[in-house]
């Protein structure tokens, strides 16, 4: 059984899709030019307006202050590897998961592929440039150098500054507990045991 529309007074049934086409039609083209038009502009204008906001910042790496402009949506991994030149900070996996990119916030570890850098204003920055002093290594650095605790030197820099940081929370007190608080830094060559006898080294010299 077909359906059939209903019969519509004073037109023949010759008629009746003709009609009905013409009112889809008009339809569409009024929908076209109320609405979807300005919906259009509207979104264009929004993503205009994104890309040119930017915000002033100054950030204090490594003792240092530095006035950047960026966008909002900038991590602080990006600002210190584009912005500023500081490239010992790799960008690993970018979801937080390698830690590659950890860096010390006042001291304390974190992500910088996770933080925007607008968040950063007033924070004291420490990468993996600012850990020697002068022409003589951090305790930390020359002990994965004794210890030979690197191949690829992807994770080295993440895994030097999550080491420093690790040994000032005290957490050094057994190979165990070393591996439980450097767990968030992955090393895809396995260097761990060698890992973790230059944080054991460097956490001995640390103490005296």
């Amino acid at each position: 059984m077909t359906c059939q529309p209903p019969p519509r007074p004073g037109l023949p049934p010759s008629t009746w899709e003709a009609t009905r086409r013409t009112v889809l039609k008009a339809m569409g083209t009024a929908a076209a030019a109320i609405g979807v038009a300005p919906m259009v502009t509207a979104c264009s204008d929004h993503r205009t307006r994104a890309v040119a906001t930017t915000v002033d910042l100054t950030l204090k790496i490594n003792g240092t202050e530095h006035e950047l402009t960026v966008e909002p949506r900038v991590t602080l991994l990006d600002a210190l590897r584009e912005r500023l030149g500081l490239t010992g900070t790799k960008k690993g996996c970018d979801r937080g998961e390698c830690g590659a990119c950890t860096v010390l916030a006042d001291d304390r570890r974190i992500k910088s592929c996770l933080t925007l850098a607008v968040m950063q204003e007033n924070t004291a920055i420490t990468t993996v440039e600012g850990l020697a002093s002068g022409p003589d290594l951090h305790p930390v650095q020359a002990a994965f150098i004794r210890r030979d605790a690197f191949q690829c030197g992807g994770c080295t820099p993440g895994q030097v500054v999550s080491a420093v940081a690790c040994i000032e929370e005290s957490h050094t007190g057994s190979a165990d507990e070393i591996r439980e608080w450097m767990s968030g830094n992955l090393c895809r060559c396995a260097c761990y045991a060698n890992i973790v006898a230059a944080v054991q080294d460097a956490a001995q010299e640390m103490r005296r």
